[in-house]
């Protein structure tokens, strides 16, 4: 039986599904706990169908406190007389508890993309870096990942254990084999198909190629990819176990975290292995087609590892488009910071550019993330119109209406000015970037960061109800769409900001040693 009928049988017998009618419980009103006689067969082989059912209806009704759908469980309750008394009505998730869970992940996030910034503010000056200056256009492609990757199985995850798929050890077992297995093939695939974009946006604009820094640039990509999924996707599955023993709800935690050692770890390793295989250049060629054929040949593997479980079987085939294209949105970002970085007028884009890319993908990746969940908890893709208008929602609607996912917009969007604040004061006083915080320099740069996230925000309140109305899942399809454009909107204003402020004489702001 697949996840997907399995969740639609779980929503038909805890009456969250959009086709249940709640009522009394005698007369017609019992028909839908009728419905679990369906699953027994005539020697009540189906008996465990139910029973599995019932315990992931309960996870289901637990989780209705964080999301406002209390109503639906309590009437679902009723009709559930044998199970005992109804459980008290759940408590809504206010403005103060969204932002007290999200705030010390997003905090840890932010120094994460700080640290990274730092990095790439020292790796800059390397050899490696400005002879094969194409590693720039990896930088947020391969920085993406985490938000084509790691985000999306943060959030593939999180909502799995909200709507109980992960209670049992044979269903956790299942799910974190299968996601881990996927996404060790999409990092690989990613991570080839990175190196060939950094190849061809860094051959237009010179008109030159040269093979050994194409193949230097594709065994650092795939092994930079390879290496980071593994070590923060075990990570993921850590963090979202951990915030459900503790009773947090994994999607405020999962993808800050996700985030907050993505950045670092990923720069990290490119720069190491990058600089390592720059070394061997010149005398040990070869090692860099076998770099890329080892994680090459590696891939059957992890695909029939992938394909046992019916929750990542489905990814494995249709889960492409979004990571790809995203890959692509985020290098014509590292094209824009190939040609700046070395500009002595934008000084500073080296530092500021994870950070401010990094916050945007964070705050929308929580949002998106609540908002799919949201929907799973009413229904399975394509199937509750209602809940999924498919036209663009007002700004109105998306920030001030009074439902739980506004709410937490107006958290998430009032978390930007603080937190760039402490951001920003954190790289002045590790005098990274060259840069003079002046006040200017700080309205300009709070100003993009504002709009960056204005942006994301909306989009992601338009896109994952216009998905789930068509039939796909949000966890599979829209972080890395949003990642992706926060990379290229981040590194595109804050870009604009910095040579706004050289056109008007702000000098203080490339400032170099």
């Amino acid at each position: 039986m697949s996840s997907k009928t399995e969740l639609k049988e779980v929503h038909q017998l805890n009456g969250t599904g959009p086709t249940a009618s709640p009522c009394s419980s005698d007369g017609p009103g019992r028909e839908p706990l009728a419905g679990t006689s369906e699953f027994l067969g005539p020697d009540g082989a189906g008996v465990e169908v139910a029973i599995e059912s019932r315990a992931n209806a309960k996870g289901v009704r637990e989780e209705d406190a964080l999301l406002e759908n209390g109503s639906q469980s309590n009437e679902s309750d009723d009709v559930s007389t044998d199970r005992g008394p109804a459980p008290p009505s759940p408590l809504k998730e206010t403005s103060f508890s969204i932002g007290l869970q999200v705030l010390f992940p997003f905090l840890l996030a932010g120094f994460g993309t700080v640290a990274a910034g730092m990095v790439l503010d020292i790796v800059q000056h390397w050899e490696v870096f400005q002879k094969v200056t194409e590693v720039f256009i990896l930088v947020p492609a391969l920085l993406g990942l985490k938000g084509n990757l790691e985000m999306t199985l943060a959030s593939r995850l999180s909502t799995a254990a909200n709507i109980g798929h992960m209670d049992t050890p044979k269903e956790l077992w299942r799910m974190i084999t299968g996601n881990m297995a996927l996404i060790q093939v999409q990092a690989t695939v990613v991570g080839f198909l990175a190196s060939i974009a950094a190849v061809v946006f860094g051959w237009i604009p010179d008109g030159h190629f040269s093979i050994p820094h194409a193949f230097l640039l594709c065994a650092s990509s795939v092994a930079t990819a390879f290496i980071a999924s593994l070590v923060l996707g075990m990570i993921m599955i850590g963090v979202i176990i951990g915030s459900r023993k503790i009773g947090i709800n994994p999607d405020n935690v999962a993808t800050p975290i996700a985030a907050s050692l993505g950045d670092l770890i990923t720069l990290a390793l490119l720069s190491g292995i990058s600089w390592g295989l720059y070394l061997e250049l010149n005398h040990w060629r070869y090692i860099y087609p076998l770099v890329c054929a080892f994680f090459v040949a590696l891939l059957p593997v992890w695909v029939v590892l992938a394909r046992r479980s019916p929750a990542t079987r489905e990814v494995l085939y249709s889960g492409w488009e979004p990571v790809i294209i995203a890959m692509a949105i985020s290098s014509v970002g590292g094209l824009i910071l190939d040609k700046t970085v070395s500009d002595p007028n934008f000084a500073g884009m080296a530092v500021f550019t994870p950070v401010i890319n990094g916050v945007g993908g964070n705050l929308v990746a929580v949002q998106a993330s609540r908002i799919s969940t949201f929907l799973h908890m009413n229904g399975m893709p394509g199937e509750n119109t209602e809940q999924a208008p498919r036209r663009c929602p007002s700004p109105c609607t998306t920030f001030f209406s009074p439902d739980v996912n506004s709410r937490s917009a107006r958290v998430l969007f009032l978390l930007v000015v603080p937190g760039h604040l402490v951001f920003l004061y954190t790289i002045s006083c590790m005098q990274g970037g060259h840069t003079t915080l002046t006040l200017i320099f700080i309205i300009f740069y709070m100003t993009a960061a504002l709009l960056q996230v204005l942006i994301l925000l909306y989009i992601a309140d338009w896109m994952v109800h216009w998905m789930w109305g068509r039939g796909l899942d949000p966890d599979n399809f829209s972080i890395p769409y949003l990642t992706a454009l926060g990379d290229l909107l981040g590194t595109g204003l804050l870009a604009l900001s910095f040579h706004i402020l050289w056109l008007i004489g702000d000098r203080d702001t490339d400032v170099g040693d």
